[in-house]
């Protein structure tokens, strides 16, 4: 045979990409470097340096330690675990392969949805001596949540239960009886001895009463052909290809189908018709491609079509929604902000989306539905979105292509989830019309938004920063200082004074002490509702008595204590006279103006405030700041 010949027979092998996954210590680094060595895909140099490396990091006793062959970090081998996702690539006579050899620990859940994503078989490892436990149940559900349709259940370690068939059955039962809630359609089972070789590659002697395939011999004959989806046409255009005035091309992968020449296609979301002209292959002009080729197609007319849109045929459409759920696996270190926006990347697509609604997240050990508010690093919800141009998708059982998407951060870029479209949603269904259970909310209590919804938004709580003072003495100067300062960190933050409430600060002081502390009782009232909000309020006013300073602080602490905050400029007459702006203590001395504090009345000074600045304290802003750092009024 000649090489030309035999490469081209190597070109025609299919290929499959399966992962495995199990508990830890089940052995399955130890399996696919046994699969490896026994099939004889390992190279001299790798044999030796396996060896050697046996005897100086292994965990097999005086035999080779095969799950060195997959764990390569330094932290693998020392803790004898996976932590990272492995690949490896090795061919038969019959098939190609691509292995994703992934962790077992919960804490790496994502790692284990990276490696299954492009997965058509799943591997799930079993101790014979433990059987079906909470981690196996785990794997199994996420191999689910994935879509993948071939599950082989390796039963590892028979050596230490003797090669028992019963052993082997009641685990057998076991998994069988779970596995009837989830969707898994081919599942089978092969009891192994991963370390001694026992029916990886050949059929072991040990065990006469099994009566199946090797693991080897199943991977290489298992049918994956019929996974494809070929019925439901799905050609994403990623390129606009425009050489020339006489070549129009629509560039892309066939996600789902097939696209033959001088079909009848719609572009969609634009729903216009036309009929396909030319197909550009890899290797020239064909007259039909299907996934997973890549193509660029002319149409026979003028149509604009530009990236991240469809192309299908007319009388098998995919859905064209903003509304839909889905099942969301959180991968980011930094836990999920359900307020923020993020782009949501499908297939050539990408839009922004809100998270409209998280309708429960998924306990992965036990299954259960659990209520949330947001999820963390490696847990699984089920959650509504929206998103800002329409995208045209299949739910992802029925199309794992057009079915998934993932999240990526506004601002890091990070990608922070990947998602499986449930369906869309009707328009009854949408998260944000009013239940009656929310009606009668509003009728009782206003607002369907929580205090704390507010805050984490914001980041900052929603308080008064009440500054009194003698005139002149630096309140409004701190208090706008303090208002520019905390609008620049991203803060919601408003000063109220005598200006901004439309009176002149001459105008209070004109005031007897009776009216005056009505109307402070007024501003007092407004800080209260604008904290409700979440907003950070300044007030800046002289507000001279204890007892009215006592009062206020009761209206703002009405529903929720410790939103008021004193802060008492304490300067001298002499240096407010130096500081005086509009010359009022010098009308108050002749006479023109009446309860002036300071010349007609005495300003009593705070007995306990939370912040004292004395006069002419140029770190006066940044005292404040750091006392709201320290109390965590504002945060990130």
């Amino acid at each position: 045979m000649d090489i030309k010949h035999f490469l081209d027979k190597d070109q025609e092998k299919d290929l499959l990409r399966l992962l495995t996954a199990g508990s830890v210590d089940d052995g399955k680094s130890t399996l696919i470097g046994r699969l490896l060595f026994d099939s004889k895909k390992l190279y001299e140099d790798q044999l030796a340096s396996l060896e050697r490396d046996s005897k100086r990091e292994g965990h097999a006793g005086e035999e080779i330690d095969y799950a060195l062959l997959l764990d390569g970090l330094k932290a693998e081998r020392e803790q004898g675990i996976t932590i990272d996702v492995a690949y490896r690539y090795f061919s038969t006579n019959k098939r190609k392969f691509i292995i994703a050899d992934t962790p077992g620990h919960e804490q790496y859940t994502r790692n284990m949805i990276t490696g299954g994503s492009t997965a058509n078989l799943a591997i799930l490892l079993a101790d014979a001596r433990k059987g079906i436990i909470t981690q196996t149940k785990r794997h199994t559900f996420l191999v689910s949540l994935l879509g993948i349709k071939h599950v082989v259940l390796a039963i590892n370690k028979m050596d230490l239960v003797d090669f028992s068939q019963e052993v082997f059955e009641n685990i057998r039962k076991d998994y069988i009886d779970f596995t009837t809630q989830l969707d898994i359609p081919d599942i089978t089972f092969i009891p192994v001895s991963a370390l001694k070789g026992d029916n990886v590659v050949d059929i072991s002697p040990n065990m006469p009463w099994y009566h199946g395939k090797s693991l080897l011999e199943f991977l290489e004959t298992v049918h994956i052909a019929s996974d494809r989806n070929f019925e439901d046409l799905r050609f994403p255009v990623q390129y606009v290809i425009r050489p020339s005035l006489d070549y129009r091309g629509f560039a892309g992968k066939i996600a789902s189908g097939i696209l033959r020449k001088g079909d009848e296609v719609m572009t969609l979301p634009s729903r216009k018709t036309s009929r396909v002209k030319s197909i550009l292959g890899a290797q020239g002009e064909v007259d039909e491609v299907f996934p997973p080729l890549s193509c660029s197609i002319t149409l026979e007319d003028e149509i604009d079509i530009s990236r991240g849109e469809m192309i299908v045929h007319p009388n098998n459409l995919p859905k064209v929604e903003r509304h839909f759920e889905a099942m969301l696996v959180w991968m980011d270190e930094t836990e999920m902000d359900p307020y923020a926006p993020y782009y949501l990347k499908h297939n050539t697509h990408t839009t922004k989306a809100r998270i409209d609604q998280i309708s429960y997240k998924v306990n992965v050990n036990s299954m259960e539905k659990e209520e949330c508010n947001l999820l963390k690093l490696n847990e699984i919800g089920r959650i509504t979105l929206t998103t800002s141009d329409v995208l045209i998708f299949d739910p992802y059982r029925k199309n794992r292509h057009t079915g998934a998407f993932i999240l990526i951060h506004t601002i890091t870029h990070n990608t922070v989830a990947v998602g499986m479209i449930i369906d869309k949603l009707g328009s009854q269904e949408l998260p944000y019309r009013i239940s009656e259970h929310e009606k009668q909310h509003i009728a009782n209590y206003g607002s369907l938004i929580r205090i704390g919804e507010r805050e984490k938004r914001y980041g900052q709580k929603g308080v008064t920063l009440w500054i009194t003072g003698l005139h002149g003495s630096g309140k409004n100067q701190l208090a706008y200082a303090l208002e520019k300062e905390l609008f620049k960190m991203g803060k919601n933050v408003l000063v109220l004074d005598g200006k901004s409430m439309g009176k002149g600060f001459a105008r209070e002081l004109d005031l007897s002490p009776t009216e005056r502390n009505k109307y402070l009782k007024q501003i007092a009232r407004v800080s209260r509702f604008l904290n409700e909000q979440g907003i950070l309020t300044i007030c800046s006013f002289v507000s001279p008595e204890e007892e009215i300073r006592r009062q206020l602080k009761e209206i703002i602490n009405e529903e929720s204590e410790n939103r008021f905050l004193t802060i008492h400029m304490n300067a001298g007459l002499d240096y407010c006279k130096a500081h005086d702006q509009y010359g009022l203590y010098e009308k108050a001395e002749k006479g023109e103006i009446f309860h002036m504090v300071g010349i007609d009345e005495k300003f009593e000074a705070p007995q306990n405030p939370d912040i004292r600045i004395e006069e002419g304290d140029e770190t006066a802003l940044e005292k404040v700041l750091n006392i709201l750092n320290e109390r965590k009024i504002i945060f990130d």
